[in-house]
């Protein structure tokens, strides 16, 4: 339970208003399989909008990892927000915990909240949701941005030392933090200039809000990631695919993005933000809102950057 002085709580109450005050309101939807899922959705879906969903990470609950795009992106789509399985509100009793499972639970909500037509961006592990959303259901999910998602690692990736981590273990204790000592590793990885000195006793509020809950089924999610996972089974998207990563990205590589764009070939952009690392969303909110606004509404070419800085047009 959240203390009653908890910084952490505090800010998830002032995100909450944020999204309030961005006309979106909160939404939960019993899909009677044992399933929960909660969702941030328009007051008033506006039929002359695009509809635009937005799936979270690993990380924390959708409001953490989305209020800094909320308020522009909402004057130009219907959002919908989700929590996925396990967090915020969102749960199930069944025992799936693959990102196809996840996937088939948020096209189910959107279903039941009348949408058909959509775009889909997904943020790391929202990326692998949203990937297989677009595999699933072609018919529904019209283009699809990926931010620093792995989506085509294989599981000898790690035993070829591609990751800062040596086991799926060691990953976990990372991506789940439970102590101030891992969350600052955490951060280290996350981001390509980490706040430095942080008190103990915030990175302990923020653990005890956001990383104790679900913490067994979490485990399971990412085991899942990895486990017996063949890039080469992975199915190619159809749809139009923008991939944002940080240039020093240390928990997916920026070797996976590279991957992920010759996998998909002209269908695919690639855009590399300089000098950001796994957590784009947070490092770089504006040029990140940038390269959304561009692909998604506007007609121009997109600037493709590699990590020289050499820039290029992409049709």
């Amino acid at each position: 339970m959240a203390k009653c002085c908890s910084f952490t709580a505090s800010r998830n109450w002032c995100f909450k208003y944020s999204f309030s005050n961005s006309g979106l309101k909160s939404s939960t939807t019993d899909l009677t399989d044992g399933t929960i899922m909660h969702c941030w959705i328009p007051k008033t879906h506006k039929e002359k909008k695009p509809t635009l969903v937005l799936i979270h990470g690993i990380g924390a609950n959708a409001m953490w990892q989305w209020n800094e795009f909320i308020s522009p992106l909402s004057s130009r789509f219907n959002l919908y927000v989700p929590d996925l399985l396990f967090f915020g509100e969102s749960y199930t009793t069944r025992p799936e915990r693959s990102e196809f499972f996840q996937a088939q639970c948020v096209m189910r909500i959107m279903e039941v909240y009348g949408v058909k037509k959509m775009t889909v961006v997904g943020l790391s592990y929202g990326g692998f949701v949203g990937y297989s959303m677009a595999v699933q259901f072609p018919e529904a999910v019209e283009r699809v941005i990926l931010g620093c998602s792995g989506v085509c690692l294989d599981e000898k990736d790690m035993e070829k030392g591609m990751f800062q981590v040596k086991s799926v273990d060691e990953a976990v204790s990372i991506l789940l933090p439970q102590t101030p000592e891992k969350l600052r590793q955490l951060m280290k990885l996350s981001f390509y200039k980490p706040a430095q000195k942080v008190p103990s006793c915030f990175l302990n509020d923020f653990i005890d809000v956001m990383c104790t809950v679900n913490h067994q089924e979490r485990k399971e999610l990412i085991e899942a990631l990895h486990n017996n996972r063949k890039f080469s089974d992975l199915p190619k998207i159809t749809q139009p695919t923008l991939i944002i990563w940080g240039e020093y990205d240390q928990i997916f590589p920026l070797e996976l993005a590279h991957r992920l764009k010759r996998h998909l070939g002209e269908n695919a952009q690639l855009v590399i933000i300089k000098d950001a690392g796994h957590a784009i969303n947070m490092e770089k909110p504006k040029e990140l809102y940038k390269h959304l606004k561009s692909f998604l509404l506007d007609s121009r070419p997109h600037i493709t950057q590699d990590s020289n800085g050499d820039s290029r047009k992409q049709d």
